[in-house]
């Protein structure tokens, strides 16, 4: 077979254009786009090789780098995996800018493909702009900072190496097992270089996502100990969406009168109203599915990495409960003595159904699951029901958010106290249409990935919900979907700061400090017109006095051209209970008798903690 003479560059952006995923049958480019923020290090050389394919692979202007990599994160969670965009940035300051992104994607185990420029290999004209410079290491530049923050890192010092090194990267983020982001440093005096490639390294090629079967052995013990279980309990994580196992394991649940709760990464996987559904679980959690976890004997988990959020830092589960982890990655699966089930979810929860034969939970534990969570329900309705109060509570925000978004409005959050109260006070209409980023929590994720979600999936609205600390960290990709023509709802609940590691920090006996804007080292404290902000990159925007306004607001939202906001000042005191206990560092001594206090509540807390191994 022949060659083709391309410079690094070209060759790299032609092999991204003819990779290609099935999704629903159809095959759709694996790549289907980049964003870009173009500078010393990729103007002049992968600028030159992407303006020529901007039909085929479209590129995106971004306002920020770290911005339109979460955006490309955001459309990744909202594909579920199955494509994959690329975020380019220049050396230096532009490169480093993408490492907050790209933890974000290693801790949520998802891809994005990150390109940097890189200085000279030939280090001729060193020092370059925007090189820094290590004196004993002159091999080292600011790249290496991606190394603990991606399953997959290579620097391109020779036009070859693409040929082994790209699919290598493609593998890693199609892995279900090691699937996160992937990083290749461009220096650019390698991209300019041309090179005779091989015509075959250019092949379409459909890539589809493996699903590894279970260990037989592993799948009968986790089947032994589960017929054994009188009070099972399921918790799904956020890999049985990217599994595609949702309705498998809803099934599941019902059939055999499973109680079924749900991760952060996790919600979404059943509506609110299935019948085995009995809410999120632990620090942000739901009273009903925390009960449950207490007094469960054996607890199925499916999909999830069991962060500290979802275990109540390994206080929310009976000393003697036993784990069997259904997982792809023998990592998260092999967690707190778990029977390690490692394989697809899928295919593991239909194996699992087929050997499982005529077992059902014990009936009183099944209703004992379906009164919590009427019970839970009824709390729901009393937290959220409007009052006189002249400022609402995020609860009553969020559910008249809730009742008039659509069916397959996607809602999404990250950070702050949003979180905890979405997760609790938000009933899902239909699966896969939430999304709060709280495997890293990284403020800026929201409104980034609302422009990633709205390009994903043009036929739903994302709803992206934040605070005014959020806003204020990162706003600027408002104007990028504006310009794009990429609609989002964005609801900002002005609480006055950063009210929920307020209430962290008064919680452990702390002095309300630097928190709040009224607590913090200012001149005077005024509050910032964020809708006229908004206005100013195009946006439509919306002053919301009222509960009743809001509701009114967000109906006209729906109806609007472009992204449009809406702002509503909101209680920065009052959450919603149902809470698990967490692990947090409180100072041993200190000469305030509340830290005292609660440093003794923390030890007796710890306690109680499941011991790992």
């Amino acid at each position: 077979m022949g060659t083709v003479h391309l410079t690094m560059a070209q060759a790299l952006v032609r092999y991204l254009c003819n990779q290609f995923t099935e999704i629903d049958g159809r095959r759709e480019p694996l790549f289907p786009g980049v964003f870009a923020i173009f500078g010393h290090g990729n103007v002049t050389c992968l600028s030159e090789a992407l303006e020529a394919v901007k039909d085929t692979l479209p590129t995106w202007r971004g306002q920020n780098e770290q911005s339109m990599a979460l955006a490309a994160i955001g459309f990744a969670k909202a594909t579920r995996r199955r494509q994959i965009m690329v975020a380019c940035s220049s050396i230096g300051p532009g490169a480093l800018n993408m490492v907050t992104a790209a933890g974000v994607a290693h801790t949520n185990r998802l891809p994005v493909l990150l390109l940097a420029g890189d200085s000279f290999v030939n280090r001729r004209p060193d020092p370059v702009m925007q090189q820094v410079e290590h004196f004993g290491n002159p091999t080292t530049t600011v790249n290496d900072a991606f190394k603990p923050v991606t399953r997959y890192w290579d620097r391109i010092v020779h036009p070859e190496q693409i040929i082994s090194s790209l699919p290598q990267a493609v593998a890693v983020m199609l892995d279900p097992g090691d699937c996160g982001p992937a990083f290749l440093a461009l220096p650019q005096d390698v991209q300019e270089i041309a090179w005779d490639y091989p015509e075959e390294f250019f092949e379409p090629t459909v890539h589809t996502s493996p699903r590894p079967r279970p260990d037989r052995d592993s799948l009968a013990q986790a089947i032994r100990v589960l017929k054994t279980a009188r009070r099972p309990l399921i918790i799904a994580g956020g890999g049985v969406r990217y599994s595609g196992a949702e309705g498998v394991l809803a099934d599941f649940a019902k059939k055999y009168g499973i109680p079924l709760c749900e991760t952060i990464a996790g919600k979404g996987t059943v509506t609110h109203d299935h019948p085995a559904h009995v809410g999120p679980i632990g620090i942000v959690g739901s009273t009903s599915a925390n009960a449950l976890a207490a007094q469960a004997d054996v607890v199925l988990a499916v999909g999830t990495r069991l962060m500290d959020f979802t275990t109540g830092s390994w206080t929310a589960f009976s000393p003697d409960a036993r784990f069997i982890s259904i997982n792809a990655a023998r990592w998260d699966a092999k967690k707190h003595r778990a029977i390690a089930v490692v394989g697809d979810a899928l295919e593991t929860v239909k194996e699992l159904e087929t050997a499982i034969g005529d077992y059902k939970a014990d009936p009183a534990w099944t209703k004992r699951g379906e009164l919590e969570f009427a019970k839970w329900n009824v709390a729901l309705d009393g937290y959220q029901k409007p009052t006189n109060a002249p400022v609402p509570t995020y609860a009553q925000v969020v559910g008249i958010v809730n009742s008039r978004a659509k069916d397959r409005d996607v809602l999404i959050t990250a950070a702050g106290g949003l979180p905890g109260e979405v997760m609790k006070n938000w009933r899902v209409k239909a699966p896969n249409t939430f999304d709060c980023e709280f495997g890293f929590s990284c403020m800026g994720y929201e409104i980034a990935a609302g422009w990633g979600a709205a390009m994903a999936d043009p036929t739903r609205t994302p709803i992206v919900m934040i605070g005014d600390g959020t806003y204020m960290m990162m706003n600027s990709d408002i104007y990028s979907t504006v310009l794009t023509g990429h609609k989002m709802i964005l609801i900002v609940c002005d609480n006055g700061g950063y009210a929920v590691i307020n209430r962290l920090q008064n919680a452990k006996g702390g002095v309300s400090f630097n928190n709040l804007i009224k607590d913090c080292r200012v001149k005077e404290p005024f509050a910032v017109d964020f809708l006229k902000h908004a206005e100013s990159m195009g946006a439509l925007t919306r002053h919301v006095e009222s509960l009743a306004d809001l509701g009114d607001a967000v109906e006209w939202a729906q109806t609007t051209d472009r992204t449009t906001v809406l702002a509503i000042v909101s209680d920065a005191f009052t959450w919603t209970p149902g809470d698990a206990w967490w692990d947090v560092g409180v100072p041993q001594v200190s000469e305030r008798t509340e830290v005292n206090a609660a440093a003794k509540d923390q030890q007796e807390g710890r306690k109680q903690q499941r011991v790992g191994v």
